[in-house]
């Protein structure tokens, strides 16, 4: 079994900037101490390279993100400055969800200590998403012949518009996103299944909310299942306006796991979002994603 994570430094921001882009190297740290993931299961994310992102962007982007010439409405939107540690750090994130969806087929169970880059479209990023690593390894998959049908169950409180976009025309790739009614991004993209949820919602609402979509995965019969595990409808995300607890959020993922493992079903991690106050309690939610896998599936 073998999980990935970028070794890549920090991504320079600036003073007071809302993205905590330290959250990752607390994340490694937390999951070494705590044994989460022992050493010999972490392997470093491998760079996409060119060739991949075109499956999901198009080369003028990619060529624009590579050399720094990306126009100022586009670094705006993605909502972090240009740095060839942006670059690297994007890079590595994608190959660690290719990497890690083709572990998962062999093992039944891997991930990444990052990913879930889901606001990034074919010709621009958004929303602190350069690249989209899911739908490049959804579309690496199929191309490779190593799966038939791929589902991505999006769980980020963010409405995945960047997946659903660049997927639309792949009846292959099933695409589920469960989210804010009234949350980024304000205009949106249709998904295969959207399910809203109104500001405030607790953990029995949205448990129920997510028991009632699994069998839509059931119904399209995937060969894995791509899971964005995003931490954000925790209660104290300054911008998931969702209401969940630490353990509203380990039964939800418990759910999912023990899900696949009834259905003999490869699942591969992401985690997505993450912004609480402080943040150390949305890394506290990724490394329990991560040990609730290893409960269920390890």
């Amino acid at each position: 079994m073998r999980f990935f994570y970028p070794d890549v430094e920090a991504m320079p921001v600036p003073a007071g900037h809302r993205f905590p882009a330290a959250k990752y190297q607390m994340l490694r740290a937390l999951v070494d101490a705590e044994a989460i993931l022992p050493p010999g299961m972490l392997e470093a994310s491998p760079p996409a390279g060119r060739t991949d992102l075109l499956r999901a962007h198009s080369a003028a982007y990619i060529d624009a993100v590579f050399d720094g010439s990306l126009a100022p409405d586009i670094v705006r939107r993605i909502g972090l400055p240009w740095s060839a540690t942006l670059v690297r750090r994007s890079r590595a994130t994608v190959g660690g969800a290719m990497a890690a969806a083709r572990s998962a087929l062999e093992t039944g169970l891997s991930g990444q200590l990052a990913g879930g880059t889901h606001h990034a479209h074919r010709d621009f990023g958004s929303g602190f998403c350069v690249f989209n690593d899911l739908a490049v390894a959804a579309l690496t998959l199929l191309e490779e012949g190593r799966a038939e049908r791929v589902a991505i169950l999006d769980l980020d409180v963010h409405q995945g518009d960047g997946n659903a976009a660049i997927l639309a025309d792949e009846p292959r790739v099933l695409v589920i996103s469960l989210h804010g009614a009234k949350n980024f991004p304000f205009r949106r993209v249709a998904s295969d299944l959207d399910v809203d949820l109104p500001d405030g919602t607790g953990d029995r609402a949205y448990l129920h909310a997510l028991a009632d979509v699994l069998p839509v995965i059931d119904d399209f019969r995937p060969d894995i299942l791509l899971y964005l595990s995003g931490v954000d409808p925790l209660k104290q995300d300054r911008l998931g306006r969702l209401d969940l607890t630490h353990d509203g959020l380990s039964e939800r993922d418990r759910l999912v796991f023990e899900y696949c493992r009834r259905r003999g079903l490869p699942v591969s991690i992401a985690i997505g979002g993450g912004y609480a106050d402080p943040i150390s309690e949305s890394v506290r939610a990724y490394a329990n994603t991560f040990r609730i896998a290893r409960e269920v599936l390890g």
